[in-house]
């Protein structure tokens, strides 16, 4: 399959740049995964599309302020350093600019703190370890980094973005990205699901960069994923499990909350295991989901992983009219954009 039969033309301003004043009022392009038939909803509706004993699965991941600022102390040289992952105590994956400039043994020093940490290793894909000189680095980056926005948004982070490119049930930092298609929960619409008799359940799947990496392969069988950490707690899988044995259905708000559902699945069953570890799954057609049955996400870039990914819910040309209709009545796309509900 092409890399290009994912595509679709998107006017530059439908690109959400700012998140909407009220998370919950954003609009919703309600997918029917069998027919492909579709239409609007407001996303305050959503609790409606779900029923007593289904299973709504959410990625509690919390984003870091991944993004430092500093400088060389024996040239006053500028860095710009972009936290990845953690690997020890003190010791994390970043990527650096100007990366060629610095070299192993170079040492940082950062902005507005006394703070420094020192080039450990460098590696051909530009990525490079480094050691801080305290091993509090997630308090450091809360103090001193910035929101680490996605490339589409074509502004600096600001003071909202803190809150805002967060969802309101983060839990545990790790993440660069955001989930977003949590982003449009509040506090009070997954109250109203609870009282309907419905499962809300979290895993946690930290996103890295990766997720933002285009594909530059034209065969999508020839593309490499990114691996990106995951935690499926037991009690969630028992969850799971227990629905689909009842005869319930299993919704996912993101993809990242599907990639570790069918990274868990046992093969040949709707059932899964509790895990802990990395997946690099590549969810793309043929596939159908083993575990998933409805999902909740933005709407994505043309030709992604993510676009991919959407179109084993239901076929990929249905999935591709859905988007041409939602470019027709201008909907807004990507991290701060609407949403879409494909169901069952």
């Amino acid at each position: 399959m092409q890399v290009s039969d994912f595509n679709f033309d998107l006017p530059e301003e439908l690109i959400a740049q700012f998140p909407l004043e009220k998370r919950d009022s954003s609009r919703m392009m309600v997918v029917d995964r069998q027919s492909g038939e579709f239409h609007e909803a407001p996303f305050s509706t959503f609790p409606q599309f779900l029923r007593p004993g289904d299973v709504l699965v959410l990625n509690d991941t919390k984003v870091i302020p991944a993004r430092l600022w500093g400088h060389r102390p024996e040239s006053g040289g500028r860095v710009q350093a972009f936290m990845l992952e953690e690997r020890g105590k003190g010791l994390w994956m970043a990527m650096l600019k100007p990366g060629r400039r610095l070299t192993p043994g170079t040492v940082v020093r950062l902005d507005g703190c006394e703070h420094t940490f020192t080039v450990v290793e460098k590696f051909a894909d530009g990525t490079a370890i480094v050691q801080f000189d305290t091993e509090d680095v997630l308090t450091l980056l809360e103090e001193h980094g910035q929101v680490p926005l996605p490339p589409y948004i074509n502004r600096q982070p600001d003071e909202n973005d803190k809150g805002r490119y967060q969802t309101v049930y983060a839990k545990h930092p790790g993440a660069v990205a955001a989930p977003t298609a949590g982003l449009h929960f509040t506090p009070e619409i997954l109250q109203t699901i609870a009282t309907q008799g419905i499962r809300v359940c979290y895993l946690t799947l930290h996103v890295g960069a990766g997720t933002f990496r285009p594909v530059t392969v034209d065969r999508i069988e020839d593309h490499i994923m990114h691996s990106e950490r995951f935690h499926l707690p037991e009690d969630v899988a028992d969850a799971i499990n227990q629905a689909h044995a009842e005869g319930h259905r299993v919704f996912c708000v993101g993809t990242t909350a599907v990639r570790v559902l069918e990274t868990c699945a046992v093969p040949g069953t709707r059932q899964v295991r509790a895990m802990r570890g990395e997946t690099s799954i590549f969810l793309y057609p043929p596939y159908v989901p083993q575990i998933v049955d409805g999902l909740l996400t933005n709407f994505h870039l043309p030709q992604s992983t993510l676009l991919m990914l959407v179109s084993t819910f239901c076929e990929r040309e249905k999935v591709l009219a859905a988007y041409r209709e939602a470019v027709r009545l201008r909907f807004s796309f990507f991290s701060y954009g609407d949403c879409m509900l494909l169901v069952p």
